[in-house]
């Protein structure tokens, strides 16, 4: 199958295009090495694959990356939380515009066929939780005043018990809580409108945190299991937000390559979003232990400061169930497992 990968030469995206190649696709990979991601171009990228070099809103070269091509896998995406909200314009222009500027494209060309797009859990907002005392609860975006005076935990609103966190499925409410995540649901609903016009075939992966080689790093947009790695590099110990007990789901990327092939190799059945995760709850302040335990540095130890983040939500997990019974994806990488390797991979 003749596959366009847009943003192929990303940490994500390079992944997926590696294991394209070797199950015998042809890949097209259609990428802007944004200074933000890439300092020069990767001396990882697959030989056997095509590149077609330039920006997702360009027309004329989003005209020639999709020629031809009878999937597409939409990876390309300025990624994180950015430095503050002066970022909101490269956002919605690298994410919303990008994507429009494709699915025009594909109109253009009268596409019809499997679009695969790189979706987030962050079109959740916080997670799933529940009340001993009230039940299952959805709950607002935490207060400045709870988040200054160290009250990390959502509460009930009820009863301002601390909520237990629960995993999410994929017909949870949609909540973005921040401008990265606002962005990456609106690719969602353009596809989806595109997906209804055209009869083509959509599927969402809303991706957990993903870790793994050819991870960017010291840039305000890289991962927290980078910014860990990176202190320590520097011997310093890793700064933890919060109190280190925020709940996440670490998830290797060669699992979540594996799970993009399973959604452009699948049959009619495999539309709609999916979980990619895990299924193994890990807080942020084990993750930083895992990789001081790993750099064997006895002096170092998590520092847990208590800064805070708006745009962060407190607990997010989620069952991947629905991607084991439709695409037969499972995580493959232990997080011991990975988590020694990911402490001596190449980043970048």
């Amino acid at each position: 199958m003749k596959i366009l990968v847009t943003g192929g030469a990303g940490f994500i995206g390079s992944a997926v295009v590696d294991q394209l190649v070797e199950s015998g696709d042809e890949v097209r990979v259609l990428d802007n090495l944004s200074a933000s991601a890439h300092a020069c171009e990767p001396a990882y990228l697959n030989p056997d694959a095509q590149y077609v070099w330039g920006d997702l809103a360009d027309r004329d070269v989003v005209d020639r990356a999709v020629e031809g091509v009878e999937a597409v896998c939409h990876q390309a995406a300025r990624v994180g939380l950015g430095v503050d909200f002066g970022d909101v314009a490269d956002f919605v222009r690298d994410n919303d515009l990008g994507t429009a500027t494709l699915l025009e494209a594909l109109h253009r060309h009268r596409w019809q066929g499997r679009l695969v797009l790189a979706s987030s859990m962050v079109v959740y907002g916080e997670g799933a939780y529940a009340c001993k005392e009230h039940g299952a609860l959805r709950p607002g975006p935490r207060l400045v005043e709870d988040l200054e005076a160290g009250r990390f935990e959502a509460t009930c609103q009820y009863c301002r018990a601390a909520l237990e966190p629960l995993d999410l499925y994929e017909d949870a409410p949609l909540e973005p809580r921040n401008v990265y995540a606002a962005t990456k649901l609106h690719q969602e609903h353009l596809c989806g409108c595109f997906a209804r016009e055209t009869g083509s075939e959509l599927v969402s992966l809303r991706y957990h945190n993903v870790y793994g080689p050819r991870m960017p790093r010291d840039t305000p947009y890289a991962g927290v299991a980078s910014i860990f790695r990176s202190f320590l590099e520097s011997g310093r110990s890793p700064r933890v937000f919060e109190d280190g007990n925020q709940r996440r789901d670490f998830v290797h990327v060669d699992d979540v390559a594996r799970a993009n092939l399973g959604a452009l190799h699948g049959d009619g059945t495999v539309t709609g979003a999916f979980n990619i995760a895990s299924g193994e709850a890990s807080s942020v302040g084990s993750l930083a232990h895992a990789l001081c335990a790993v750099f064997g540095e006895t002096s170092f130890r998590p520092l847990i400061t208590g800064e805070y983040r708006l745009g962060d939500v407190r607990h997010i997990t989620a069952s991947p169930e629905r991607a084991r019974q439709l695409m037969g994806f499972e995580a493959k990488v232990s997080f011991e497992q990975g988590m020694r390797q990911f402490a001596r991979v190449p980043l970048r």
